[in-house]
């Protein structure tokens, strides 16, 4: 069923931590409903938008490292590409953020 796709360890992880993340915030959203409210993101915004913001720029992030990785590897002088758990880490740090205080 999911043979058109390679499930590494980072991508199972990732997509298991945006299932969790949507079902935390449902339950959340079911039992403190969310006011809009202004961060550092040019609009009004509730919990769910910011989720939806964090998960884009999470995607974006993990893509343009996966773009760049073989140059990182060239400029740095590597002898392998860098782990796609550093883009991981930072996409998640960078969510945390956005869904705190966006």
């Amino acid at each position: 069923m999911f043979d058109w796709m390679v499930w590494t360890t980072p991508v199972a992880v990732f997509f298991s931590c945006i299932v969790l993340m949507l079902v935390g915030m449902t339950v959340w959203e079911i039992k403190s409903p969310t006011v809009l409210r202004k961060g550092f993101l040019p609009i009004a915004t509730t919990r769910g938008d910011r989720l939806f913001i964090g998960l884009l720029t999470a995607a974006y992030i993990n893509l343009g490292f996966v773009g760049i990785a073989g140059k990182l590897a060239e400029w740095l002088a590597l002898e392998a590409e860098p782990s796609v758990w550093i883009s991981f880490l930072l996409s998640m740090a960078v969510l945390v953020l956005i869904m705190r205080k966006g």
